[in-house]
């Protein structure tokens, strides 16, 4: 695949441009998958558009997940291997807890817009607001401060 992007500074010497231009590539399918299976325009909700925004966000996030603030594991992008992952289950998982992901910052909303955060992060978020989701910590933080 070539290569299109300008690599992060963050990231030269962590991975390589065809590491991080397929991680890009493969990201941006996947989220236009799921956005036009969610009904989104399918002249909205493309591959380059994707590219471009998850590209700009991951610019955005120096390296760093956009909720906690943690230094994400880059050198992880495109290895995670799901035999692998049968085998060793949560202990396996648990490994990427701060692989990259992308997460779009409003589920709902229909255009291409992303944050960078943990895969650990993300799955906590799943379809939430970001208003929602930092209720939600607000409660368990509230709870715990209570007990």
């Amino acid at each position: 695949m070539p290569v299109k992007h300008t690599m992060p500074s963050f990231l030269k010497g962590v991975v390589s441009a065809e590491v991080y231009e397929r991680w890009l590539d493969r990201k941006a399918v996947a989220h236009v998958k799921r956005d036009r299976a969610r009904g989104h325009d399918p002249t909205r909700a493309t591959r380059t558009l994707y590219k471009e925004a998850i590209h700009a966000a991951v610019l955005v996030s120096e390296g760093i997940d956009a909720y906690t603030g943690e230094a994400l594991h880059w050198q992880l992008i495109s290895t995670y291997n799901n035999d692998e992952s049968k085998l060793g289950r949560h202990s396996y998982k648990a490994r990427f807890a701060l692989l990259p992901s992308v997460d779009h910052i409003d589920a709902g909303s229909t255009e291409a817009s992303f944050r960078i955060c943990a895969w650990r992060t993300n799955d906590a978020k799943n379809d939430l607001s970001h208003a929602e989701f930092v209720a939600l910590c607000r409660r368990v933080v509230a709870h715990v401060d209570d007990r």
